[in-house]
């Protein structure tokens, strides 16, 4: 492929006055590990692909299901019954090849966390469970890496940012977790497809935003109602 002007690919994010060349510099510069390729991974990776993050890493350790098909939307019919990460993996590659993609084909758990999440500047929580949630906010809180958080079911959704210049996590919010008998998932009782769409947008557009250095809502969760059109901030 011949060679290409950045400039070319990125001008609609160069045009915005408070992104312009340096932040786009930074952009590309910029290195984000999205833990999960699933609802909200599949739109974040979509998205920072796209604006030209220069190194994504992406964590998942599970297989496309066909079921995933209704929203996980970085997946094809014939990624089912493969690894979510190299399918993660051949999309960023058709998007933007310039992109460098770091593909970790296991589970984020207490004998990994600290060695992968340290590679990177920001993290992404795109995990579907409460022990993965916390292990993640921890770390990154002990490590101070700012965290995107966000979290989807049936039509509601949450998106907050962690542990960003001298912030909050999540256990401010919800000290511990649900007990395992009191815990929704989007197994039992579903997920709009459009849903982690919205959600994983504005989580990508959080970590732009951390990126190119520009205002945050820190110590605040956004509460996304779907059926009702409903936004709410709430602090913490």
């Amino acid at each position: 492929m011949k060679k290409e002007d950045p400039f070319a690919r990125y001008s609609r994010q160069i045009f915005i006055e408070e992104i312009g060349l340096e932040g786009q510099r930074k952009i590309l510069n910029a290195k984000v590990l999205v833990i999960g390729a699933g609802g909200l991974g599949s739109p974040v990776i979509q998205y920072l692909a796209g604006a030209g993050v220069g190194t994504l890493g992406v964590a998942d350790f599970d297989e496309v299901e066909l079921h995933n098909l209704n929203r996980q939307v970085i997946h094809r019919e014939g990624s089912v019954g493969k690894s979510k990460v190299k399918s993660a993996e051949k999309f960023v590659k058709k998007l933007n090849h310039q992109v460098n993609f770091i593909g970790i084909d296991k589970k984020i758990d207490h004998s990994n966390a600290v060695e992968i999440i340290s590679q990177f500047d920001i993290i992404v929580d795109g995990s579907d469970n409460f022990a993965t949630r916390y292990l993640i906010n921890d770390i990154c809180s002990d490590l101070q890496k700012p965290l995107v958080y966000g979290s989807i079911l049936g039509f509601q959704g949450q998106v907050a940012i962690f542990s960003c210049k001298g912030s909050k996590g999540l256990r401010a919010v919800f000290p511990e977790p649900p007990s395992e008998d009191h815990i929704p998932d989007c197994d039992s009782l579903g997920v709009l497809g459009p849903l982690p769409g919205m959600v994983g947008s504005m989580m990508a557009g959080q970590v732009l935003k951390i990126i190119a250095d520009l205002p945050l809502q820190l110590n605040q969760m956004t509460l996304v109602d779907m059926l009702k059109w409903q936004f709410f901030t709430v602090d913490f």
